[in-house]
């Protein structure tokens, strides 16, 4: 059993920053793949980006070259660094933790972006 905690969201105006930040406990985080994912109201989840074992990372086309993803599994963390944020990036963000077929879902932090 993996939980895992999300903070860091907030209200941020067009063209900021904020930095999410994920704890795992439970097990041994360094074993996961971790990612972080957002849903829109409305939308479904999508995925934002992933950092393998590792260190090999992923990113949705939307956010590539504003977004990167980071890990420590010294600390059991994973961060999400979000720049240049637009009002299309306003959603819950989660984070999850996976193995194979095994996955564990944090309970979500609200990220909005507006003026």
């Amino acid at each position: 059993q993996v939980q895992l905690v999300e903070s860091g969201g907030g209200l941020v105006q067009p063209g900021g920053s904020l930095r999410l930040s994920c704890a795992g406990s439970g097990t041994i985080f360094s074993i996961y793949v971790m990612g972080w994912y957002r849903q829109a109201p409305g939308k479904q989840r999508e995925l934002v980006a992933v950092i393998s074992n590792n260190g090999t990372t992923k990113y949705a086309d939307s956010v590539k070259g504003r977004f990167t993803i980071s890990r420590d599994n010294a600390k059991n963390t994973v961060d999400l660094q979000m720049n240049s944020l637009k009002p299309e990036d306003t959603a819950v963000y989660y984070c999850r933790a996976n193995r194979g077929v095994i996955g564990y879902w944090g309970q979500g932090t609200q990220v909005t972006v507006s003026s």
